[in-house]
Parts: C-alpha cells; structure tokens; sequence
C-alpha cells in the first residue's frame, strides 16, 4: 500500500519510480515507526531474492550476446576505462576513510556499474535518443552488464575465501567462460528448436509459464555449479533474446519483473536506517561526489581515447555518472555472505538516490557544459583532440596474419570447450548407467566418440580463414607458422581422443584404443564433415532466426563522426506525400542526405530528386545531431509519425583514400556513387571537412571520405 501511494505521487512529481519504492520501503520499515511496520524481514528477504532473479532475467532479454560481438571499440574502451578507474578510486576512498578490505572492495565494485533503468528513463524523458552519444552510452552499459555478472562471480570467491588470490580469481573467470560458453551454445541450439516447434500450441499464459521455468532452470544449474541464481536468470535471458518469440515473452514477464522488481527495491528501502545515514552523512556526501565526478570524468577520458570528438565524450561521460540496480545486487551479495559492514548497504542505497536525481540534469546540461568546456580550453588542445579523433576514427585495415590467428583461437577455444562438456557430462552422467554391465565401459566411450567426432573432425581438420590462409602459405615466411597451427589442432583431437578412453579404460587398452580410434576417425572425414555442418546450420539458424524475420532494432545503428543514420516513417496525414524529393528540399534546407527509403517489401536504395513519398513509406536520412533535430522538426511540422529503425544493409562507413584508382580523379570521375550503389557525403582533408561535396572536387591520397551505400559493394571496392 505504501509503494502504490509513494510510485503514484513520484509519478505525479515526474521521478524515478524506483526511488519512490525506496522511500516507500524506508517508511513501511521497521525503522520508521509512525506507519505500520514490517517485522518478519526473513519473508521480504525471500521476495527480495526472486525479484532479483526476474530483475536480471528482464536485464537478459534486454541484452543479448549478439548485441555484446557487435558493441564497438568506443563504447568498450569507455567501459572498461571507466570500471578501472571507479573500482581503484572506490577502493582507495574506503581505504582512506579507514574502512577494512572487503568494505572498500565492494565499494569500488559498487561504484564502477550504472544504472540502465535510471539512463534508459531519463533519455526518454529528455527525448535524446536520436543523438550520438546514445548509442556510445548504451554499448557501455552492454559492456558494463557482462562485467558486473563477472564481478559477483568474483567477489563471491574473494568473500568465501576471504583474500584476494590471483590463482582462485583466475580459476573463477575461466570456469565462467566455461559455463557461458556451453550454457549460450547449448540454449541457442535448443531453446529457439523448442520455441519454434511448439508455437502453434502456445497460449501467452503457456507461454509465460515455459519462460519462468526456463529462468528457474539456469538459476537452478547456475546455482548448483557455485554461481549466483542471478547469473543463471540474466544468462537465460540473454539466450532467449535471440529468439524469435524474445519481444512477446519480454511483454508478457513485464508484469512479473514489474512486482518482484517492486518488492526487491522496497526491501532494500527498509534496510535504510536513519541513523547510519546520520552517523554516515560525510562519507555518503563524499561517495556521492567521488561518484559523480569521478565515473562522468573517467567516462569522458575513456570515450577521448576511443577516438571520439570532444562533444560527445562530455555527453556520455555525464550520461553514466550514477549507480543503480546492479549495484544494489552487489551490496546485497556482501550482506548476504556476511562479509560487509551494515553501514555499507544503506550507504550505497543512499548514493543510489542522489545519483538518482543528479542523472536527469547532467544529461540535459551536458551540452552546453561540453561547448562551454571546448571555449575555455587551449585552441591547442581542441585541435590536437579533433585531430586525434580524426586518425583514431579512420578505418585501419586488420592484418591477413591476424584474421588467420583470429579464427583459429576462435575455432580451438569454442570446440575444445564443447568436447570437453561432452567427457564430462559423459563420466558422470553416461558411465553410472552402463557401469555393472560386461561391456558397460566401451558403450559408454563408443556413446562418447559418437557425440564428440563432428566437433573432433571441426577441431583438427575444418579449414578456417581459407582465402587468407591460402594467400600466406604462398609467402615463405609463414608457411611454418600455418603447418605449426595445423599440427597443434591435430594434436589436441589426439589429446582428447586419448583423455576419453583414459577415463574409461586402463592406460594399455586406452593407446589401442586411441590407435584404433584415429583409424577409423581419419577415415570417415566426409560424414564428419556432413555431420558437422548440419549441427552448425542448425544452430546459426537458430541464431540468426530472429533478425531473418526482421524484428524492428530498438535503436538506429550510430556511427563514428557526427554524421549517423536516423530513420523516419511518412504518416498517412503528411502534405509531403506525393511530392518528389526535388520539391521537398531536404538537403537544402536542413543538410541531410536521404540514404533509402523502404516501402514495404521494396527498398530504395539512395533515390534521385524524382522519386516521390508515399504514405508509410520509411525514409533513412543521415546528419549529425543537429540536422537530424531540425529535420525531425521538420517532418513533425508536415505531421510526421516518427519510429526508430534502421537497416544493417545500407550503411555509413568512412575510409582511408589509399586506393590508387580513386585518386587524381573528381568525385564525379571516380564513380563512387555507381559503383557503391551510394552517396558521398563528406570528405575529410588535413583536418578540414566538406560536407556534401560537389562532383569536381579531386580526391587525394590519404581523403578520409564518408559514404553510405550498400554495405557488400563497398567491402568488395574497398578490401580491407
């Protein structure tokens, strides 16, 4: 009751709902006698744990690993700079104020992870999301997810054992990559199988019961192989997110994380004490700044050096200057082991709340704040920063020998993970049933082989990277290399084929075994071979189900510099419908370029000033932020409905001029636009930039040049 009065006034007073279940919790509490208060806390605890099991199983949906692969350099420099920093600056501030070692542990790891909910509200409350910085900002807090799933693993080892080991940190972090890695292979391969085969028998209340038994599940394998439930519920989400039924279940579980997500924050609101806040009001003061200042300019610094423009570093720097519901559950973690102060939890709830409040307004003021900043700075040090963003942005080639490296540790890491799964589940699972009969010992190694050969024959013999193979074995140099690489894989299937038979029989029978083993494996290649592809089809199938069936992105496809790709829809009512792009003027008036336009199944790629607009058809413009502001304004005026989406098909990508075809000839000359199916829209020479340029402009050696075009014929011009 208190929560449902306190979420409707700080809905009324536009706040953050989350702070209202805190002051709710803090009033129903056992502190706070003058309402009536909660006494049995072990029950709230117990609602408190699940609300944190369907909070972070939400998170999953919301994540995906796909989305992890595709989060650029910028947003994971940003991150990571900025983690660093808040843990070291975290640890020292707990160590300075006298605090004992876990104490300060926990809050640095507390202070170094914001808050997506908090950012994710205040964005849409201030209607930025069509800018820049957005998309930097939200491939950080992508980073900063996977990291703080990371740290609960490692802070739960550091807590049972009590001191910090290099040995035991680095056995936790890879006995997680062991389990992530199976767990994400295993769930794509049969969830979205399960999923698929059963939709036409899929109520939504069926639905919803399969997804909260699947959560349940991972908490369950999570839980009984020594991680926290929490991270088996954020990993379930993340595999179901790359289903195609990921938007409804995310729909239908809204409700559940709704009221869970509700009783978690109230709980940690009635574990606010007045009285520690009272005796703590200096260091939560001191936290708090150490918080902001310090995350909005580790931030900022992480962003610069990932090659951004002063601007949109401030920007996403002041976005991520918070703490949030990660941080709670890290706190809550220290609490629950017995390993952290009381004083700490109400600390960071506290910190939590200014923070709370501050977000909103460093985000609106951060603009400004950047403008004024690149005023009051040396002409100098704006130039060295817009010419480092230049050279740090422009597309640099990844060697042949690195991409061979590349997918070979890929390849040997993913199957060696497999096999070893497979062994394992085999002696402990397979063996007990087999173990009292005459041959139970050879039916379960033979059970074993079987399921292992495909990804046996993938480990040793599959060819990876084969043009870039086959274009370094024609150099000397590197012909040992690849012969080394080819007979390290050849030896580890050896390697595995001897532990399985090692396992199940004694050492002399094991080497027949092995000998005969490799026989029989060397000559069955072509069935392995076909085996083998089946399985991964199926699974990239899986994989890739979802964005085959075109579920809309949530957010436009940012890119580096200030121009980036925004996508608007023609509503029925527009007055520009009819009109062609000639009449209209767009890039006239405001400066954008028009990259498609989408009208229905038909795309239209890079249209001439005759083709017209239609009513809902879907028009990809591409400005920086201000033309994009003006030109939305624009449309909104000519009533204009205006969603977020963007194709990965048409792209805007900027190159390094090298190619001696392109240059000594004019744009016009150079036939970029025929070729790329494209538009030139910007040319960047010794720091200057020209927008839109004209067809007699000559390009030069060295032209950084932006273009936006289809993205196969553009990696076919331009070979990396």
């Amino acid at each position: 009751m208190t929560a449902g009065i306190a979420v409707l006034l700080f809905k009324k007073m536009k706040q953050p709902l989350v702070l209202g279940y805190l002051i709710a919790g803090f009033l129903a509490g056992n502190h706070f006698d003058f309402f009536p208060s909660i006494r049995d806390m072990r029950s709230v605890e117990v609602w408190a744990e699940i609300g944190v099991i369907f909070l972070l199983f939400s998170l999953g949906l919301e994540f995906s690993f796909k989305k992890l692969m595709k989060v650029g350099g910028t947003s994971s420099i940003t991150a990571i700079t900025q983690i660093v920093f808040m843990t070291i600056i975290g640890y020292c501030v707990g160590q300075w104020m006298g605090w004992d070692n876990m104490d300060s542990i926990f809050l640095g790891a507390t202070l170094s992870i914001s808050s997506t909910t908090i950012i994710i509200r205040a964005f849409d409350e201030l209607g930025v999301k069509g800018k820049k910085f957005v998309g930097i900002v939200f491939g950080a807090l992508i980073v900063e997810d996977i990291v703080a799933i990371l740290m609960l693993v490692l802070l739960s080892t550091i807590a049972v054992s009590n001191q910090v080991s290099g040995g035991e940190l680095i056995q936790s972090v890879l006995k997680l990559i062991f389990f992530l890695i199976i767990w994400f292979l295993g769930g794509i391969f049969i969830i979205p199988t399960i999923l698929k085969k059963a939709k036409h028998l899929l109520t939504d209340e069926m639905l919803l019961i399969i997804s909260v038994a699947l959560c349940l599940m991972m908490v369950m394998f999570a839980a009984n192989v020594g991680f926290s439930p929490a991270l088996g519920a954020f990993i379930m989400g993340s595999i179901i997110a790359e289903t195609t039924q990921a938007e409804k279940i995310e729909h239908l579980i809204q409700p559940v994380k709704d009221l869970f997500g509700a009783v978690f924050f109230v709980s940690v609101g009635m574990l606010i004490n007045p009285d520690t806040l009272i005796t703590y009001a200096l260091p939560v003061a001191l936290i708090t700044l150490v918080t902001v200042f310090g995350k909005a300019l580790s931030s900022s610094a992480g962003a610069l050096i990932s090659g951004q423009p002063l601007k949109q570093s401030v920007q996403t720097g002041m976005s991520l200057a918070q703490i949030g519901e990660f941080s709670f559950i890290i706190a809550t973690l220290g609490m629950t082991l017995k390993v952290t102060s009381e004083f700490l939890y109400p600390i960071i709830v506290a910190v939590s709340a200014i923070t709370t409040f501050t977000t909103p307004f460093l985000i609106k003021y951060a603009e400004p704040f950047s403008e004024k900043l690149e005023q009051k700075l040396p002409r100098r040090w704006v130039r060295r920063i817009d010419r480092y963003s230049a050279n740090a942005q422009a597309i640099q080639s990844v060697s042949t020998w690195q991409v061979v490296i590349r997918a070979h540790v890929v390849q040997i890491i993913l199957h060696a993970i497999i096999i070893t799964s497979i062994i394992l589940m085999s002696s402990k699972f397979v063996m007990p049933l087999v173990e009292n009969s005459r041959f139970g010992n050879a039916i379960a190694a033979l059970i074993t082989m079987i399921a292992i050969s495909p990804f046996l024959w993938a480990l040793s013999l599959r060819r990876v990277a084969v043009k870039e193979v086959d274009q370094l074995f024609e150099e000397r140099k590197y012909r040992g290399p690849i012969l080394m690489l080819f007979f390290f894989r050849m030896g580890l299937a050896v390697f595995y084929i001897g532990f399985l038979l090692n396992i199940f029989f004694s050492p002399v029978t094991a080497f027949f075994a092995l000998v005969f083993a490799i026989v029989i494996y060397l000559f069955f290649p072509k069935k392995l071979h076909e085996q083998y592809h089946k399985i991964e089809n199926h699974f990239l199938t899986n994989l890739n189900d979802r964005e085959e069936k075109k579920i809309d992105r949530r957010y436009a496809n940012l890119h580096p510099w200030d121009g980036h790709m925004t996508t608007f829809e023609i509503s029925k009512e527009s007055n520009l419908a009819g009109k062609t792009l000639r009449e209209i003027k767009m890039r006239e008036l405001v400066g954008v370029n028009i990259a498609y336009i989408k009208r229905g199944e038909l795309i239209i790629q890079i249209p001439n000033k005759l083709e017209r607009l239609f009513p809902g058809d879907e028009i990809c413009v591409i400005g920086t932020d201000a033309q994009v502001k003006e030109f939305s304004n624009f449309l909104t005026q000519n009533e204009v409905a205006i969603p977020r989406k963007v194709t990965e098909q048409i792209i805007l990508r900027q190159i390094e001029l090298t190619n001696e075809e392109f240059i000594g000839k004019s744009v016009g000359q150079s036939k970029l636009r025929e070729r790329t199916h494209g538009l030139l829209v910007g040319v960047e020479r010794k720091g200057q930039r020209i927008l839109n340029p004209e067809s007699n402009i000559i390009l030069e050696k060295n032209d950084l040049i932006w273009l936006v075009g289809e993205k196969r014929l553009m990696a076919e011009i331009f070979k990396e």
